[in-house]
């Protein structure tokens, strides 16, 4: 493979880009890794018209099935720039014996892209990168041509009627799983599991994704969002959380989030929200549960001594919700692989439970649909061996005219079942919000 080339290009806006590409090439392929501004959510990725696509389906056993772990290290070893989704259900890869929903989408779907426009949101700066010279000049006289303006405050589309979203597990029926796993935990099969539910609405056609995503990243930014499109399907999210990050040198991040409040239009009320949150014993115990979990993860996979918890329950404040974030860190064996902490990681504890493999078979006992890449991620690989995901909350699934949004809580001992089947409808809010 020829030496990867960066170009400097004049500061667009990454939805004129975006619009832009779509236009010229379609939306099938485009792959938007967004952020928000802030210093988590500084740099964004966008690419279209990929030069290859791998995808996996099924799950073992079933006709056809390919482990998604398996063309990971593939596209790993081979190099360049690839972006994509694994799925919740690429767990079943990981432990076989549990419960697992068949997934309608893939549970990978990943494409390599030359060129790959990065974007850096906070200084306004543009790069285009890739190794094919005739490429990288045609993308650059496309971007140098587009209008220097500022986004659209909305993009056009038809509202989406709150009233049409169908609730696959309705608020009782939510509350009364909860009751089933404080059971669970009481006879001390369980410590913490987080039970999500789901809601769909059916539209008169097939919608434009990329509309959906700028309402969505407009009225609920967040630091690792993004959008991919494959085929009639595609996934959006407005994820506030990283899973796991890989600097070229192996040094490895995840910041795990539990614990989550609404945030108020009144100041007074929204700090009292944040210092709930804070002293909750209950919100608290969850997140540091979590940290111990990924703590024994990396551990599979880190040089002996390396693991760090530099942030410990810390607060973190975005537009719609407060969050209690912690942050673990640690340093990559040098007989490992990128692809071998995915795998030692996968699923994320804080979309699981602990111990993990148990709470995802309670889960999936509970759960009447798969979450596919719900509760997956969103990755990207870099020409220079660095990684990137987030965990996809906050998240809608798009396949043809459906669009199913998801959320979850976490639940422990102390959870009230009234309380989490509540806490389940403001969490999915701010998203139907933005797409009404």
């Amino acid at each position: 493979m020829a030496a990867v080339q960066s170009r400097e290009l004049p500061w667009r806006e990454p939805w004129t880009v975006a619009k832009a590409l779509t236009a010229h090439f379609g939306t099938n392929g485009l792959a938007w890794l967004d952020g928000d501004g802030s210093p988590l959510g500084a740099t964004a990725f966008l690419g279209a018209d990929p030069r290859e696509v791998v995808v996996c389906r099924g799950l073992p056993g079933s006709p056809g099935a390919r482990d998604p772990f398996l063309a990971l290290d593939d596209l790993q070893r081979r190099g360049g720039a690839w972006l994509g989704w694994l799925a919740y259900e690429a767990g079943a890869w990981v432990e076989p014996g549990g419960r697992w929903h068949h997934p309608e989408l893939p549970t990978l779907w990943a494409a390599r892209y030359d060129p790959l426009l990065r974007f850096d949101l906070t200084y306004r700066r543009l790069w285009l990168g890739g190794d094919d010279p005739a490429r990288l000049s045609a993308w650059a006289d496309l971007v140098a041509d587009l209008s220097p303006q500022q986004a659209p405050p909305e993009p056009p589309g038809q509202p989406i009627d709150p009233a049409l979203w169908h609730w696959h597990t309705s608020g009782a029926t939510f509350a009364a799983q909860v009751e089933q796993l404080l059971e669970r935990i009481a006879a001390g099969d369980l410590f913490q599991a987080n039970l999500t539910a789901c809601c769909e609405v059916l539209l008169p056609e097939p919608p434009d994704p990329l509309a959906l995503y700028q309402r969505l990243r407009l009225h609920c930014p967040a630091p690792f969002g993004g959008l991919v499109v494959a085929g009639d399907a595609a996934v959006l999210c407005a994820s506030p959380e990283r899973f796991l990050r890989v600097s070229p040198d192996g040094r490895i991040e995840t910041r795990p989030i539990k614990g989550t409040r609404p945030r108020h239009g009144d100041p007074e009320a929204d700090a009292a929200a944040a210092a709930a949150l804070i002293t909750s014993p209950k919100d608290r115990a969850e997140n540091v549960m979590i940290v111990d979990l990924l703590r024994n993860d990396l551990g599979r996979v880190c040089v002996p001594g390396s693991i760090q918890v530099p942030q410990l329950v810390g607060l973190e404040s975005y537009r719609q919700v407060h969050h209690l974030t912690s942050v673990v860190e640690g340093q990559l064996r040098a007989d490992r692989t990128v692809v071998e902490l995915l795998r030692a990681c996968w699923p994320g504890g804080s979309i699981s439970g602990a111990p993990k493999i148990r709470a995802c078979q309670r889960l999936g006992e509970l759960e009447p649909l798969a979450r596919g890449p719900y509760c997956g991620s969103l990755f990207r690989f870099g020409a220079d061996d660095s990684f990137d995901s987030n965990l996809l909350i906050r998240s809608v699934m798009l396949q043809g005219r459906r669009l199913r949004a998801h959320a979850g809580c976490g639940i422990v001992a102390d959870s009230d079942p009234a309380g989490e089947a509540e806490e389940l409808g403001w969490k999915l809010q701010p998203l139907l919000e933005a797409l009404a």
